[in-house]
């Protein structure tokens, strides 16, 4: 047992939104993380709900409360940990774990917080003013009720770094790439584990070419050559790329200057359209669940899914020829997951990259839905941010400990 944990020793992950926290719960044993226990409170300040299960997915914790009893971050997670005391058995929490979407064009690589870090973390949210600000008061809220434990900030951005300067820039003067306007690329938390998982089951596949389809409410796809990002769907934003589930993805920016000069629509609107009336929600005028989608008769829904394969479609081709070919193709997140007939929809017409589907296999959700004779490997895997950064937390920690 290294001397940086105990066996009585876990690990918090917390996933802090606008109004809600995800959080997981990771007993350490030995140099592993392992899952405890998982949930999230939701509605913080109008209908607060908490949800927590174990291992075995069994509901632990399943209790509401009037709004102002759950108003803000800090009285959620005290909810959230009295919810839970139960099942953490007297673990001492050792060190909490934070997705963090920004990082900028410098953090790349997990980072215990302190005062100066967050006033970093504070100047990047210009870059992620509907994210950045959450995730901060879910680390404010987290040092206010574990006053001394680390805090370790784990960044969307990070695995995106190594880009190529071709696949950060746009075609702007130079100045402004210099004044942090680039392409970042986000889910790279998602991404990660999902490479080093590869590497782990598939190494042959994951030292080539593969295209990760990170499809859910938030969706994006990253081109993977030997374990490195090479490209990403996302840019600037969390709105670029592929249609999402109430985000618009890539739009002609011709479009939003004529809404502002035309249509006169302010900032403010156009941030609720672009990031909560779009995508598969504003399409459809119906909803953002897939699932509602392919049950409804009505056919905006159809033009909606037929869209939205459309376009992840292109973006697998695009992200194909910025490594010279592909290898592999992983669908995973809520959609790749589950999505069978959408999945198999984005597979069509991609024959010539040498993917050919198995429909039974697709439809069985198989870890792999190509056919023996495919030349590019289709597959599917379930992602975890949370416990890529819990195996953050912990190589941070063992670095601190032995320096």
């Amino acid at each position: 047992m290294d001397a940086v944990s105990a066996p009585s020793d876990a690990i918090l992950i917390l996933n802090a939104g606008s109004s809600s926290i995800k959080f997981e719960l990771f007993k350490v044993v030995e140099d592993r993380a392992e899952t405890r226990l998982d949930g999230q409170m939701e509605g913080i300040g109008a209908s607060p709900h908490l949800i927590a299960r174990d291992a075995r997915r069994q509901v632990l914790a399943d209790k509401r409360w009037a709004g102002p009893d759950v108003a803000d971050h800090v009285s959620a997670l005290a909810r959230i940990m009295e919810g839970i005391e139960p099942a953490i058995e007297g673990r001492r929490i050792i060190a909490v774990g934070h997705r963090v979407v920004h990082g900028g064009p410098d953090l790349a690589a997990p980072m215990l917080v302190d005062d100066a870090a967050m006033e970093t973390l504070r100047g990047l949210m210009p870059l992620a003013p509907l994210h950045q600000p959450h995730n901060i008061a879910g680390i404010v809220a987290a040092s206010q009720r574990f006053p001394g434990v680390p805090q370790v900030a784990c960044f969307d951005t990070a695995f995106h770094r190594a880009h190529p300067w071709e696949a950060d820039t746009f075609g702007l003067p130079p100045e402004y790439y210099a004044r942090g306007i680039r392409r970042y690329g986000f889910h790279g938390l998602s991404y990660e584990y999902i490479s080093d998982r590869l590497r782990r089951e598939e190494p042959a596949l994951a030292a080539g070419r593969v295209v990760v389809a990170h499809l859910g409410n938030g969706s994006s796809l990253c081109a993977i050559h030997g374990g490195r990002s090479i490209d990403s769907t996302m840019g600037f934003t969390a709105l670029d790329g592929v249609p999402m589930g109430t985000r618009c993805g890539q739009i002609d920016p011709g479009v939003l200057l004529h809404l502002m000069l035309t249509e006169k629509m302010e900032a403010a609107e156009l941030t609720g359209l672009l990031y909560g009336n779009a995508g598969l929600k504003g399409m459809s005028g119906i909803s953002q669940d897939v699932r509602d989608l392919e049950k409804s008769a009505d056919p905006r829904a159809a033009q909606a899914l037929s869209y939205y394969a459309w376009r992840v479609r292109r973006e697998i081709g695009a992200l194909a020829a910025a490594m010279g070919g592909i290898d592999g193709l992983v669908f995973t997140a809520g959609i790749g997951e589950n999505a069978r007939n959408l999945r198999a929809r984005i597979c069509e017409g991609l024959e010539h990259l040498g993917l050919v589907l198995d429909p039974s296999a697709n439809e069985a959700n198989a870890p792999e839905i190509s056919t023996p004779f495919s030349h590019t490997r289709v597959l599917v895997r379930a992602t975890d941010e949370e416990a890529m950064i819990a195996r953050h937390v912990l190589d941070l920690l063992h670095c601190s400990k032995s320096a």
